[in-house]
Order: C-alpha cells, then sequence, then structure tokens
C-alpha cells in the first residue's frame, strides 16, 4: 500500500469562494490555505471551524485575502494553532494585506472580527522558507519533506510539494507560466508523474490574447485615451500583489512617452509595500535580478509613481487627469470604493478592472452588467464624537475605569490575604482573636474620647498596644558563605514577555508603519460610524482586461498533459469550469480525476507499493556510486532477505554478479546541445524539428514522450550521418552528456 492521502475541500469547491482544504498524509492534517473573502462572512468557515483543532500545519500559497484571510481569525475564535509555513514575500506581503483589510474596514464600520494583535499574533508564528527548501518534519510528521516552489502570479506565490516514502503531493493553484516583468513562471513543468496533483479550474474557460496585445490595450487605448480627454483612471488593486506588475508597466510606458500625468498608488500600507518589495529582488524574475547585480538598478525605485497613504492627499492633490491605483479590488471597502462614488458620473473618467473580481461584489457586478447605469451604494464614515454624545461617552468611560479600578484593588486585597496567613498561636501579640474583634475595634476607635482616622481592614491591634499597629511581616532571606541566595528564575526574561516588547504598534516587523496608518491605530478620540445610502449613476467607462497572471485555459491544459500525475484533484472554479477540465483530464490527461463537493473526503492513496528495504553495510562497502546531479547512482546486485524484525535486507549475493550493458543515464535537451556544441566551434543550427550538426551529421529524438504524459515515455536520440570524422566527434560529445554506469 502507498502513502495514504485523503482530501476534503473546506472551501472553494464548484464555485469561486475562498481557497482552503485539508489534506491528510498518513495521518498527519495539513490545510492548505487558509483564505476569505472582502465580505468577511462567518458563515463560510464553518467547515473550517469543525476541523480547525486537527490541523497539524497551515501551508500558504500566495499573500493575499483569498489565500489567507481568515488566518487571524481561526487563530482567535476557531481553535487553529498549528505552525504555518510559508515564502518570506507571502509572509510579510500577506501581513501588509491584512493591516489593509482591517484598516479599511475599521475606518467605515465598527469591525470586530480581528484585530491588529490578533494579526501580529498569527504572522508571527510563521516559518519562512526559500524556494526549493526541503523543510523535513518531526514528531507526528516525521518522515515527511514539505517544499515550496515558484508558481508565478503574485510574489513569493507558491506551490507546495509534500514528500512521503519517496511519493509526491502536489499543491498548484493560480500558477503562471509566462514570465513577467517582476515576476518568473512557475516551475510546475519540472515536476512528472507525482502520485497526486491538486490544482484548480478557475481559468479553465478562459483564453488570454498575447501579453503585448493585452499591454496595448490597457495602456494606449484606455488610459492615455481617457487622460487625454480630461478624464480620470481608476484601477481598483489588490494591496500587494497583482498591483506590483501593474506600477512597473506604469512606470516602464510613462518613461517611454514622457508622459506627465500623475499616477498616485494609494493604500494604508503602501511605502510599507515598497519598502519591502524593493529588498525582495531575488525573489523576482531574472531580468530584475541581474539588472541589479550589474547596475545596481533597483526596479522598485519608482520615479513616476507617487505612494499615498491617505485618501485625504489624494483630496488635495493638484486638479486634472490622473491615474490612481487604489485598494481594494473588490470595491467593496478602501479608498477605491470612494473615489468610486465620487468619479462614477463623470463620463470622462474610465475605471479600469485588471482582474476578475470576487463574486457577489460591486465589482462583480459592475463587470457583469456594465454602465450606463444606476446602483446603489452604502458611504460610512468615521467622525468624530462632539456635544452630548461626547459627553456621555466619556460619563461611560468613566464609570467603567472605576468598575475596573474597584475589581483590581479587590482582587488585591484578596490575594494579599491568602499570601499571608497567620498561625493560630495566641502567644503571638500579632494573632487576632476573633471572638474579641469587634470589643477591640470599639476600644481603638474611641480611646480617651478621642477618634482615630484609621482604616483597619481585618486587623485589630492588641489592647495592651499604645498605638495603632498594622501586621509587619520581616522579609528574611536566606545567606550562606558568600552573601545572599538569589533565584536565578527571578532574573530570567520570559519569551512571552520578550515577544511583548518586540511588537511595535500595528506589529511592523521592522518598526516601520505608514503615518497614515499609524496616526488611525493612534488615534484615541472618541469617534462613531455614520452610514448612508445613495444612488450612484454610473456614467463613466468600465473596462474589463484580464491582467490577473494566471495560466489560461489552454496553457493549464498543456501544463496538465506534460506533468501526468496519477490521480488529479480539481478544486476552486466555477462548476462549469470545473466539470470542463475533469471530463478533458479524463481523456487526455489520466483516468484518474476527481473534484470533491465542500467537506466531501475523497481517498486517493496511491495504487503503487512501497516497501522499506534496509541495506547492509557489506554490501553498501562493495558499491561504487557515480555522481549525477545532486544524486549519486550504482549498479547493484544483491540477494533479498529479512531481517530479525521482519524489514527486507539486501544482502551480498553469493555468485557472481551477472555482466551488464552500458547504460547512459540523463535527459539532453537539443537546445542546451546546440548552445554546447556552438561553444566547441561547431556550427549547428535546428532544421525541421532536428539538429544538423556540420555539413553532414543530423540529431533528432524519436520516441513517445511528445505524447500523453509528457515525457514520461521511452525516448532515444537517434544520430544520422556517413561515418567520417564529423560524425564521431559529434558521438563524442554526446556521449559527454550523459554518464555511463
Amino acid at each position: 500500500m502507498g502513502t495514504s492521502v485523503q482530501v476534503t475541500p473546506l472551501c472553494g469547491a464548484y464555485n469561486e469562494n475562498p481557497l482552503s482544504y485539508l489534506v491528510s498524509v498518513d495521518g498527519f492534517n495539513f490545510l492548505l490555505d487558509c483564505g476569505w473573502n472582502d465580505h468577511f462572512d462567518p458563515s463560510l468557515l464553518q467547515p473550517l471551524s469543525r476541523v480547525a483543532s486537527t490541523v497539524d500545519a497551515v501551508l500558504l500559497s500566495h499573500p493575499d485575502t483569498l489565500h489567507l484571510g481568515a488566518l487571524p481569525y481561526a487563530m482567535k475564535n476557531l481553535g487553529l494553532s498549528a505552525p504555518v509555513y510559508s515564502t518570506e514575500p507571502v509572509h510579510r506581503m500577506g501581513l501588509l494585506t491584512m493591516y489593509d483589510q482591517y484598516l479599511s474596514r475599521k475606518a467605515m464600520s465598527e469591525f470586530d472580527l480581528f484585530t491588529l494583535d490578533d494579526i501580529d499574533s498569527a504572522f508571527q508564528i510563521v516559518t519562512r522558507l526559500t524556494f526549493s527548501q526541503n523543510h523535513h518534519l518531526s514528531g507526528k510528521g516525521e518522515g515527511i519533506v514539505i517544499a515550496p516552489h515558484v508558481a508565478g502570479h503574485l510574489l513569493g506565490g507558491t506551490i507546495w510539494k509534500i514528500t512521503k516514502d519517496g511519493e509526491d503531493v502536489i499543491y498548484a493553484v493560480d500558477f503562471n507560466h509566462r514570465k513577467e516583468r517582476h515576476l518568473n513562471g512557475t516551475v510546475l513543468n519540472s515536476f512528472v508523474r507525482p502520485a497526486v496533483l491538486i490544482t484548480d479550474a478557475y481559468n479553465a474557460l478562459n483564453n488570454q490574447p498575447l501579453a503585448r496585445h493585452r499591454e496595448k490595450e490597457i495602456l494606449e487605448n484606455t488610459i492615455v485615451k481617457a487622460l487625454e480627454a480630461g478624464g480620470n483612471v481608476l484601477l481598483p488593486v489588490d494591496t500587494a500583489g497583482r498591483v506590483l506588475e501593474l506600477v512597473l508597466i506604469l512606470e516602464q510606458f510613462w518613461a517611454q512617452r514622457l508622459l506627465n500625468y500623475p499616477i498616485l498608488f494609494l493604500t494604508y500600507v503602501t511605502t510599507s509595500t515598497i519598502d519591502y518589495v524593493k529588498s525582495f529582488l531575488e525573489w523576482m524574475s531574472d531580468s530584475i535580478a541581474k539588472s541589479f547585480e550589474t547596475t545596481r538598478d533597483n526596479a522598485f525605485l519608482l520615479k513616476h509613481v507617487r505612494l499615498l497613504i491617505n485618501k485625504s492627499e489624494l483630496d488635495n492633490a493638484p486638479v486634472g487627469p490622473k491615474v490612481v491605483l487604489a485598494s481594494m479590488a473588490s470595491l467593496e471597502a478602501g479608498s477605491s470604493h470612494d473615489i468610486f462614488v465620487e468619479w462614477a458620473a463623470d463620463p470622462r473618467n474610465l475605471v479600469l478592472f485588471t482582474e476578475r473580481a470576487q463574486f457577489g461584489t460591486l465589482a462583480r457586478m459592475l463587470q457583469a452588467d456594465p454602465p450606463p447605469k444606476a446602483v446603489k451604494v452604502t458611504m460610512s464614515k468615521r467622525v468624530p464624537l462632539v456635544g452630548e454624545e461626547l459627553f456621555a461617552y466619556e460619563e461611560e468611560q468613566e464609570r467603567l475605569r472605576k468598575e475596573e479600578a474597584l475589581k483590581a484593588s479587590l482582587i488585591k486585597e484578596e490575594e494579599a490575604k491568602a499570601s499571608h496567613i497567620p498561625d493560630n498561636n495566641m502567644s503571638d501579640p500579632m494573632v487576632i482573636d476573633a471572638g474579641n474583634a469587634h470589643t477591640s475595634l470599639d476600644a481603638a476607635g474611641s480611646q480617651g474620647g478621642r477618634h482615630w482616622d484609621i482604616l483597619i481592614d481585618g486587623f485589630v491591634p492588641p489592647p495592651t498596644s499604645v498605638a495603632p499597629m498594622f501586621p509587619f511581616y520581616e522579609n528574611v532571606s536566606d545567606w550562606d558563605d558568600f552573601g545572599e541566595v538569589i533565584n536565578p528564575d527571578d532574573y530570567v526574561i520570559k519569551e512571552e514577555d520578550m515577544d511583548q516588547s518586540a511588537m511595535t504598534i500595528g506589529g511592523d516587523m521592522d518598526g516601520k508603519l505608514d503615518e497614515g496608518s499609524a496616526s488611525l491605530i493612534l488615534d484615541t478620540k472618541p469617534s462613531k460610524v455614520v452610514s448612508s445610502e445613495l444612488t450612484v449613476q454610473v456614467k463613466c467607462s468600465l473596462i474589463y482586461v484580464d491582467y490577473e497572471g494566471r495560466s489560461d485555459g489552454r496553457s493549464v491544459k498543456s501544463i496538465l498533459a506534460h506533468v501526468a500525475p496519477l490521480k488529479l484533484v480539481l478544486v476552486h472554479g466555477s462548476a462549469e469550469a470545473t466539470e470542463h477540465l475533469r471530463q478533458h483530464c479524463m481523456k487526455q490527461v489520466c483516468p484518474h480525476v476527481y473534484a470533491p463537493q465542500i467537506e466531501e473526503t475523497i481517498d486517493v492513496t496511491s495504487d503503487l507499493c512501497a516497501y522499506k528495504v534496509q541495506l547492509s553495510e557489506k554490501l553498501m562497502s562493495n558499491v561504487l556510486f557515480k555522481k549525477l546531479g545532486e544524486y549519486e547512482i550504482a549498479w547493484v546486485d544483491a540477494d533479498v532477505g529479512k531481517t530479525e524484525n521482519g524489514m527486507l535486507s539486501i544482502l551480498p549475493i553469493s555468485a557472481p554478479a551477472p555482466p551488464h550493458s552500458s547504460v547512459l543515464v540523463g535527459d539532453l535537451k537539443l537546445a542546451d546541445f546546440k548552445q554546447f556544441l556552438s561553444g566547441k566551434g561547431v556550427q549547428v543550427e535546428f532544421a525541421g524539428g532536428a539538429l544538423r550538426c556540420g555539413e553532414y551529421v543530423t540529431l533528432r529524438k524519436v520516441g513517445h514522450g511528445s505524447q500523453k504524459g509528457g515525457g514520461s515515455g521511452t525516448q532515444q536520440i537517434v544520430i544520422e550521418g556517413p561515418l567520417c570524422e564529423d560524425y564521431y566527434m559529434i558521438r563524442d560529445y554526446l556521449y559527454s552528456q550523459f554518464y555511463l554506469l
């Protein structure tokens, strides 16, 4: 029996809701993503609440709300306490995304699902890994290895590989095979024949035009045209995800065309976002990293994009056409919501959506039914309390403060009594006789006709005392030959105290936070939220151009055919897209394709049989290994036996080993071999799918590698040409690309 694998969607199956999936590998429960949407509806998390306490590890794939938005709430309210793993950019950008979400909500409502402290607590326990880093789990997860790999789409976006006993479970959602300005394409193509592949059907029915056509449509035919007509352009964007690609596109286009229209990037955490991004160049595309290495040119040293952290700065900006990138992309909250309401009635203005909005949001409604039309929106604003409301608020706060102080004093008194209980020894002058308590109290209170203003709580001085007395407890210290004996534990700083002291306002790890965010956090003035419903006449232009950075349907099908998993699980996509991709994959990829419903558990345990064997030391001492990339390989001729504990054991054979024919090990790419031959001075070119070397010799690959399964079949390299000096030279060069075993 192979590694046991069960998959249970908790959210995001047969729909476009947030992503959250429970995957059990030999009893170890992984939570793959912990997403929420911009509605922050707790009912979406009910399936997660039922299993949160059983989760052993959380793997985050992307730094947006759909993939990690529920993490603070789940850890605060649902009992999720497992370790969390992500890449460094997913951790940092995800943290800023949640800050922006909270501050946007707090500015327009009494948002109480989670706080900034909850966000900090959730992200402080995240373990950050680098791409391709193998992390070995311990304890219950002993034997399981997890590793993040490049997914594209968003900065730090991850494809997770979970390995147990040589079998791979791949979690790959929202990947992008295309290389972009700030990101490389996914490495999903490098995986071949995993035991289980979990992927999404989000874009199964969408086919995208070429990137250069999309950029031309975004820039020349929409944005510039609207600006030249005297209108403003609003791009509703995410906080720290796809907006980075859009910023680079606009920055480069403005520099090429020498445009003077202002570009404004507005979120509560804009400056922190760009500051962090400047330090993440090694996570970006090869071109950005190479440019920095050679010229020290940082692509995110923006010259044409101005960073704003408060809408009041936009209101004070010079009058005239401008481009504004503002969060949130859904138009449900944030600055983009307010800007849209202000600009919607002007037909010269343009609202440009670059991604499909979340289902049920204002942006999705506008995309499905473009203007002109009238829409009802709720405008909410936090305003300070004044007059009677302020007076009533202050009275209530004063009452609460007094109650808290009274409770604290009572608790302190009870603790003091509990820590100093006197012995029942009447010879001690400090012992109180409960039977004479009232008599003594009266005598002490009116001695000599005078009244003493003394507070006596639970203590009556003995009648022989000449003055009121209070209990005195002498602090007797232990001494030895070297002085006073101390307790080392009294001087140890606890870890939780260190963590608390290290926390800064807003939880920003470097102690940096946008001034606008800090002012909102530190603003303790009493305030309230005032809401009103408006009917907005939407007369502005509204255009949707797909620039969400996901592989389209045609590319997804090609990639899945190349990876050729043994079993395929489809999640996150509309019912139509999921069913379409399922039918296609059953015919073209593999026969075992699953598309489970919410809370439906499917068993995708591998049909392969895996055995553990023990190699004897005597055998290993006689084996000659040869290096093959990161591995070492060798021929092994042995007998199979059993050890005392029943494990299979490989032992040296008693008879002489049979001769072996030579084997060439390796995978040659003709493009790489062409470059190698060119370096050796051989004239070489591609012709008709073959590699022509010199005048007479031709190399070609034949076999089943191009058929279904993408490289899983047997391939051969055929050398054609007369037996001449060039033929033998090319053959020697070819052999040098392999390992002879």
